[in-house]
């Protein structure tokens, strides 16, 4: 048998200073050429240090006590700073999870993959744009050519992904490691990059080491899995092995808390992890909390010597849609096609054009004095719990703050209603003198779930609430949130790109392209009798937790067209079928 390209062996990685605390305890594992192994676990559980680790960037604070990691027999925890240069690129890439936080905003393309290219040779500049052109081809970006000459921010979250990828193979490396390189993408551009690695593993025979919290992921990609928990292995084998007969406890429970698209066939309610938390029954709201008539959102873009309007991005275009007290309305769709900017819209944090009526209050043309009393009545849920909470403030303090605004309590009575809220979020009330960096992601979302009750609203915008989330706290908080629906008959609006979550939670479900609805109905209409072509490409492309499935090697997915048109145009309207009992579907081009 030959020997593996890299043996990890006893890895242990600690705080550094008089008091250590083990981060990674006696980590091993081998990986052979060609093959690809997926670690998986909850953050915090060490995925991501031991991928810093074996490219040697470990942050201040952090160091590696013991072990070696054996590249081809080179001990890369062993090697000097210079050594360790000049095998990162040439022997190991990595792809990080955000490609703008890891490729320069004010350099092209271009120039940033001619530094990748030449970062252990030198070759001349019409040779170095061939090489960076050949990459963009390798990793099927269209148009290298144009695409060399642009920034980063000109590029679609996908394309970005992919010029990550195509730097990472600039050196033509034995082992590549990709740290959740998907977390942040849609469904089908998810899958086109899945499909793009295996592809180019298929045809380079690189090892990767593919680091993920999502099973579907795990299940499309690897041959071998390595569960994480809290610094040690739990568990390792093949991944059929593993999905199919998993011997640890928190294997069997991470795979049972992954919402898999399907298994809500049949079935009239949303899904929950477990029983619901028993609580009595407050008032009920009833009726139509929000109404939504021809919203259109446009932005122009201002470019040129005097910033005139040239172009406009067409971002919302006469959408309609109502939402009942109680109900979970969910819109979906890939990036750019307007869910976002939908919601900013109903909070009225952008300009619109068209009706947008909250519990009886038109919020058209509304000032910010106006707007403040309706402010009571919607709330919004960001993607990021840490960015939206302020990390100078005790999360106490941060809960009342809308009340302090409002005026509603002051006093002890302020004191009182954060305890409560923490009840209702499922947290301790002696956590209210810390501060946000002392809770874990998902407390972290819980908090700003609480701060979004504290002001009693009738409708509440989740923007991606969940996607950051593991899956098993992911599963929480959502019960979390059918909870706080049938107690006080609070309506969402669910903005997500993860199919299987929405399949789980929602009463209706509108689908979005290109800043307009192109089928909505029941949860049911809209995964089990897909009528339009878009809604079923959205569904195709999610990766599904059974590695006994044939894997997708290739995907027909072109990237989402340009919302971004000439002054003056006026998109033709839309024709609608209903396909029976309000399942309505937008009429698709000849």
């Amino acid at each position: 048998m030959a020997a593996p390209l890299l043996a990890l062996s006893n890895l242990v990685i600690e705080t550094a200073g008089p008091h250590p605390t083990r981060l990674v305890d006696g980590l091993s594992f081998t990986r052979e050429r060609g093959k690809t192994l997926c670690i998986a676990g909850e953050s915090g559980s060490g995925k991501s240090l031991t991928a810093l680790s074996l490219m040697r960037l470990l942050g201040p604070g952090l160091r590696v006590s013991s072990g070696t990691a054996l590249l081809d027999g080179q001990d890369l925890l062993k090697l000097t700073p210079e050594q360790i240069r000049q095998v990162r690129g040439r022997r190991l890439g990595m792809i990080f999870q955000e490609p703008m936080t890891s490729l320069n905003p004010i350099q092209t393309v271009g120039q940033q993959l001619g530094e990748a290219i030449n970062a252990h040779q030198r070759l001349s500049a019409a040779d170095t744009a061939h090489r960076a052109r050949e990459l963009l081809d390798q990793v099927q970006i269209p148009e290298p050519a144009r695409r060399l000459k642009q920034h980063p921010f000109e590029l679609s979250g996908g394309m970005r992904q992919r010029v990550m990828i195509a730097m990472a193979l600039a050196q033509s490396p034995d082992l590549i490691i990709a740290d959740e390189p998907t977390t942040a993408l849609d469904v089908t551009v998810q899958a086109q990059i899945l499909a793009l690695l295996r592809k180019l593993q298929a045809e380079t025979g690189t090892a990767i080491i593919l680091i993920t919290h999502d099973m579907g992921v795990v299940a499309e990609m690897a041959d071998d899995v390595l569960v994480m928990r809290k610094g040690v292995m739990v568990e390792s084998g093949p991944v059929g092995q593993i999905f199919s007969s998993p011997q640890a406890d928190y294997t069997r429970a991470l795979l049972a808390a992954v919402p898999r698209l399907g298994e809500m066939t049949g079935t009239t309610t949303p899904k929950r992890a477990s029983a619901p938390a028993p609580a009595e029954k407050l008032i009920q709201p009833a009726g139509r909390v929000v109404e939504v008539k021809d919203l259109t959102v446009r932005f122009d873009i201002h470019s040129g010597l005097f910033g005139r309007a040239g172009q406009r991005v067409h971002a919302v275009e006469g959408i309609s849609f109502g939402l009942d007290a109680g109900e979970t309305l969910s819109l979906v769709g890939e990036s750019g096609c307007g869910k976002s900017t939908t919601g900013k819209a109903l909070a009225n944090l952008v300009p619109f054009r068209g009706d947008v009526v909250v519990n009886g209050s038109n919020l058209k043309g509304l000032s910010a004095r106006e707007m403040k009393p309706v402010r009571r009545d919607i709330q919004m849920i960001f993607q990021d719990p840490y960015a939206s909470l302020d990390p100078r403030m005790r999360v106490g303090d941060l809960v009342i703050e809308p009340l302090h605004i409002h005026g509603l309590a002051q006093g002890s009575e302020l004191q009182d209603r954060a305890a409560e809220l923490f009840d209702q979020v499922g947290l301790p009330r002696d956590a209210l003198r810390r501060y946000p960096h002392e809770f874990s992601g998902g407390q972290r979302q819980r908090i700003c779930i609480a701060r979004a009750l504290s002001l009693q609203p009738k409708v509440i915008i989740a923007d991606e609430s969940v996607s950051a989330l593991d899956v098993s706290v992911q599963a929480q908080v959502l019960d979390l949130l059918q909870d706080l629906q049938s107690r006080f008959g609070i309506a969402y609006l669910f903005i997500s790109h993860d199919m299987a979550v929405v399949e789980q939670i929602s009463h209706r479900v509108a689908v979005m392209y290109l800043g307009r609805f192109v089928e909505i109905g029941t949860r049911a209409q809209i995964f089990e009798n897909p009528q339009h072509a878009y809604t079923r490409r959205l569904l195709s492309a999610v990766p599904i937790p059974d590695p006994a499935r044939e894997r997708r090697l290739y995907l027909p997915f072109g990237d989402l067209p340009s919302p971004v048109r000439p002054l003056g145009y006026e998109p033709p309207p839309v024709n609608w079928r209903d396909v029976g009992h309000g399942h309505l579907v937008a009429e698709e081009a000849a």
